[in-house]
């Protein structure tokens, strides 16, 4: 790399901080304000909610880096272009594409700090913060290690799975007592769901009992049961495809394949999740045409806007193609990789036609 590669690879890495900087703040801030309506339930208090907040800016940064590469390579290249440093640089022979080179490489950058954050930081971090505003707001569930919570009601104990990542998948037990030490039953439920208060609709149970000297074994689409447990229990054994790494995903569908369950919702996550890493490369590089047109003269509140604005309708674009190719059954890797390819495409155009 030589001085204007390393200038431009800085530029862009700087404004990005910066920018992610605001974006993390601000959702941080809501993330707290969201959180006060559970405070005082149980021993959840302002402190542990603050923490909770902390311990999700990883998740956070994971999800708003896009947004936040668009608005730092704006912002960046913007002022550059404002400063005539970038048609100076056009006028000694340096080429678009030239230019495109070291823009390309704070983006590769900046998807490989995301991918160390969403495998290795965030996932984790979020799951711990979920634990712990559960332990808190309900006193009397307590955790087994770090991949079961338990909770006891009268004579049944729950033990729900709590999605640890690449370990557990979620799933209820449900131990019924005779007595203070004596076993009357295990059941297994594959899926439950809060269908009115106090009552729960477990799905594909196996019920094993135990009735003197013999063992009895059913399995069932469906049973209804009594509870008054905490329905916000439950939220333990969700897996969402947000709060999994990619070798969670992975593990997940070929667990959901070996079951014949549905995978799709899962498989979509785990193409989007990659293609949202190429995906920072892309919005860095789409900030170029942008500086040499339009945007070359204007402010940096109109390049943030943009940058904002351009975020935004990336982001519901996604969000629109993945949940509109579950519910159509679209090809899950085609529904991930979608909205990337098609800004990836108008990218490479814009660049191409820039003078």
């Amino acid at each position: 790399m030589n001085i204007l590669d390393r200038y431009l690879y800085r530029t862009v890495l700087v404004y990005t901080a910066m920018a992610m900087g605001v974006l993390l703040t601000l959702g941080a801030l809501f993330l707290f304000i969201s959180q006060q309506s559970d405070i005082g339930v149980g021993s959840y208090s302002a402190a542990d909610a603050f923490i909770f907040t902390l311990l999700n800016l990883p998740q956070s940064a994971f999800e708003l880096l896009p947004i936040g590469a668009m608005i730092g390579a704006l912002m960046g290249l913007g002022n550059l272009a404002s400063g005539s440093e970038l048609v100076v640089t056009r006028a000694s022979g340096v080429s678009v594409w030239r230019i495109a080179w070291p823009v390309g490489l704070a983006g590769l950058t900046l998807s490989l700090l995301m991918y160390g954050v969403g495998e290795y930081a965030a996932p984790p971090m979020a799951q711990f913060a979920k634990r712990e505003k559960t332990t808190n707001k309900l006193a009397d569930v307590s955790f087994a290690g770090s991949s079961s919570a338990w909770v006891k009601d009268g004579s049944l104990i729950l033990r729900v799975q709590t999605g640890e990542v690449d370990r557990a998948f979620g799933g209820v037990s449900l131990f019924q007592l005779d007595g203070p030490t004596k076993l009357r039953s295990i059941q297994r439920a594959e899926r439950i769901s809060v269908a009115d208060p106090g009552r729960w609709s477990l799905h594909n149970v196996a019920t094993t009992r135990f009735e003197g000297d013999h063992v009895q074994s059913e399995l069932v689409s469906g049973i209804m049961m009594q509870s008054s447990v905490n329905p916000e229990f439950l939220g333990l054994a969700a897996t969402d495809p947000q709060m999994l790494t990619l070798r969670g995903l992975a593990s997940y569908i070929d667990h959901l394949r070996r079951n014949s369950l549905e995978t799709a919702p899962y498989e979509i996550g785990y193409w989007s999740r990659i293609a949202r890493l190429f995906a920072v490369i892309v919005v860095t590089l789409l900030a170029l045409p942008f500086v040499f047109g339009p945007l070359r003269t204007t402010g940096a509140g109109t390049r943030t806007v943009i940058g904002v604005l351009l975020g935004v309708v990336f982001f519901l674009i996604t969000r629109t193609i993945e949940n509109g190719g579950q519910l159509f059954g679209l090809n899950p890797a085609l529904v991930g990789w979608l909205p990337t390819a098609a800004i990836g495409l108008c990218t490479l155009v814009a660049i191409s036609r820039t003078r």
